[in-house]
């Protein structure tokens, strides 16, 4: 991601993704803030203001179909 020395691996993707299905749900979290709170996410776990764009739409993605 942004700093050198960051990786975020598989379980990381998934561990993420399952956190913000969840956030949706326990939140009610609204579709249009979705980006914002994914981003929210991986910035806190990262520890880096840089946002990889690929792993946000994944997550983003492959939570659709989960709305709450």
């Amino acid at each position: 991601m942004g700093k050198p020395g960051i990786s975020v691996s598989a379980l990381d993707c998934d561990i993420l993704r399952s956190a913000f299905i969840n956030s949706l749900i326990e939140e009610r979290i609204p579709e249009d803030q979705w980006r914002e709170y994914a981003a929210l996410l991986i910035r806190e776990f990262t520890g880096s203001d840089d946002v990889d764009s690929d792993l946000l739409d994944w997550i983003v993605r492959s939570s659709g179909a989960t709305q709450p």
